[in-house]
């Protein structure tokens, strides 16, 4: 049974995410230990809120360099809604600018939409050979809640070589939905609250670790 660690650093449906992952699973201990986070097969990074916040919250508990260390490592890491906001170089909230981890290049911008936030079930386009949609049918919809996202992709080759998979969905306009790059993959929607569809995509990503 492989070991995950979901990363505490006071941001995050934390027992949520720790019920769904040891469903799908695993081992999982919710901690901000550094140790642990490093030494885990898979680490967790959640994510609610504001993006300043949690990008502080996340160096706070040097978070920016475990995901860093993991990643140069080939360590799996999977970031989830402002947990993988995070990841890219900045976010603007509010026409503040706050500075993410930079492990993807990007910027977290507002949606252009009447409804925000864009909250409810969504389908997806996953491209083929996506791991983390492996035997999920395309009209399975997953658990979105967000105003914020990554609404152009600009990296050509990931980690390893070969083009990332990007998958995107639709509310107003075209946002990145969810990615896998390496060993670095994460997903705006919240598998741990999107039903069965989230439990595979969980279990596929726990069988990369």
């Amino acid at each position: 049974m492989p070991s995950v660690v979901i990363l505490d650093y006071g941001s995050g449906n934390l027992r949520s995410a720790e019920r769904a992952v040891e469903r799908a699973g695993a081992d999982v201990e919710v901690t901000a230990d550094p140790h642990a986070a490093l030494e885990a097969d898979g680490l967790v990074v959640p994510g609610v809120g504001a993006f300043a916040a949690c990008a502080e919250g996340l160096r706070s508990v040097q978070g920016d360099r475990i995901v860093g260390k993991r990643l140069a490592g080939g360590r799996p890491v999977l970031g989830i809604c402002v947990g993988m906001q995070i990841l890219f170089d900045r976010g603007v909230e509010h026409g503040v600018e706050t500075d993410g981890t930079g492990e993807w290049p990007g910027t977290v911008e507002r949606l252009h939409a009447d409804i925000l936030p864009h909250m409810g079930w969504n389908t997806v386009r996953a491209p083929e050979g996506s791991r983390l949609f492996d035997g999920i049918d395309p009209d399975e919809r997953f658990y979105f809640v967000h105003s914020y996202a990554v609404r152009e992709w600009t990296l050509q080759s990931e980690l390893g070589g070969t083009a990332p998979q990007v998958t995107w969905a639709r509310h107003g306009e075209d946002f990145v939905a969810a990615a896998e790059n390496g060993a670095l993959s994460a997903t705006q929607f919240h598998p741990e609250k999107s039903g069965d569809a989230g439990a595979q995509l969980l279990r596929n990503w726990l069988g990369t670790l």
